[in-house]
């Protein structure tokens, strides 16, 4: 048989790493199984936006908050595994319970928490023929860097608040923002739509996008035909960069016996508690695949998600455990990395005095 661990998590976002290092923390074997080739989750899709409402932590781009997570998450040295899809968790004879995966493995686990977010997301791509062989040049599906539209003319599809985000944050950036939608009204957050609305970019409503005209090496989009619903006519739009925001694929295909099925809601995310209790033993959960009254859908909340369901997971496999884990500044787990901490710190501090000094 396969090693057991004591808490296996499904998916590496936020959530999924917060619980790893909390579950470190509680010295829980910890193993992480994770759909994508990286860690980080869907922070890592706006590398460039900056994250500011997180408790005790400076506005920071999102890039570096992800690489903060995965470092932080990788504390304890939890077993890693990556571009491994969970299809099926069951149970075995002895009361473990064990993830398939789509590479035939099979992960042993006393507990289970279940942190894949929305899913394995994937961007809904543009449905005209011929559209893919644009990915490479100037069709893009988020924006790995802003300094990429700098002074050109950015057409951008979608009313969501990824497509109205991005079209604030280029503002400043772009030659000139042209916003699309194919409804009537944007279903933005009201304070995005207002600030593009008061804006100079040009916003058309209940225009699609009908044809994508190259240039003359057949390598870039040039041109964008665009079909006004209204008048019922076409019209063209000389562009540089295009950006499609039309919302994401979800892969729910995760499944479970039905003696061993976790109630859904929305056939989807797990209904549970403030505590990460799903309806079955041994089954927690964090972070936005769980629901209950109450319910922070903000990154904090994902933090406290993961801490409760560590601390439940704990008591299910020793119900003697503590219910909490020992604070940080009281934990000795960190006396010994603290020490190097502050000794590494001091020493910077010394060399900037002597350097200061010596230019003085």
């Amino acid at each position: 048989m396969a090693e057991l661990y004591d808490l296996t998590i499904v998916g590496g976002g936020p959530a999924g790493l917060y619980t790893a290092f909390y579950a470190g923390l509680r010295n829980m074997k910890t193993k992480i199984i994770e759909y994508q080739s990286n860690l980080g989750g869907k922070v890592l899709l706006y590398p460039e936006k900056m994250i500011w409402d997180v408790g005790g932590q400076p506005p920071t781009l999102g890039e570096r908050f992800g690489k903060q997570l995965i470092e932080q998450g990788l504390t304890f040295d939890p077993t890693v595994c990556l571009d491994t899809k969970v299809e099926r968790i069951e149970k075995d004879e002895h009361g473990s319970f064990v993830l398939l995966t789509n590479n035939g493995e099979k992960h042993f686990s006393k507990t289970v928490v279940m942190a894949n977010g929305g899913g394995i997301i994937s961007p809904l791509r543009l449905e005209l023929e011929g559209a893919e062989k644009y990915e490479m040049a100037n069709l893009h599906y988020t924006v790995q860097s802003l300094n990429r539209f700098r002074d050109k003319t950015v057409l951008i599809s979608g009313g969501g608040n990824a497509a109205v985000d991005w079209a604030v944050e280029l503002l400043p950036i772009a030659k000139k923002v042209i916003v699309i939608y194919r409804k009537d009204t944007l279903s933005a957050h009201e304070a995005q739509v207002e600030q593009l609305k008061e804006s100079n970019a040009e916003l058309l409503l209940n225009t699609t996008i009908e044809t994508l005209v190259s240039n003359q090496e057949k390598t870039a989009i040039e041109e964008v035909v665009l079909q006004v619903e209204h008048t019922g006519g076409n019209v063209s739009l000389k562009v540089d960069e295009v950006l499609i925001n039309h919302g994401y694929n979800r892969d729910i295909s995760l499944e479970f016996p039905q003696a061993l099925q976790p109630e859904l809601v929305d056939d989807y995310y797990f209904k549970g508690d403030s505590t990460g209790k799903t309806s079955q033993p041994g089954i927690f959960a964090a972070g936005d695949i769980l629901t209950f009254e109450g319910k922070v859908n903000l990154l904090v909340g994902a933090f406290q998600d993961a801490v409760n369901a560590v601390n439940q997971a704990k008591q299910y496999i020793d119900p003697k455990a503590d219910k909490f884990g020992m604070v940080s500044s009281h934990n000795e787990t960190f006396v010994e990395r603290n020490r190097k901490m502050i000794s590494k710190l001091l020493e910077q501090e010394h060399e900037y005095q002597q350097s200061s000094v010596t230019n003085k």
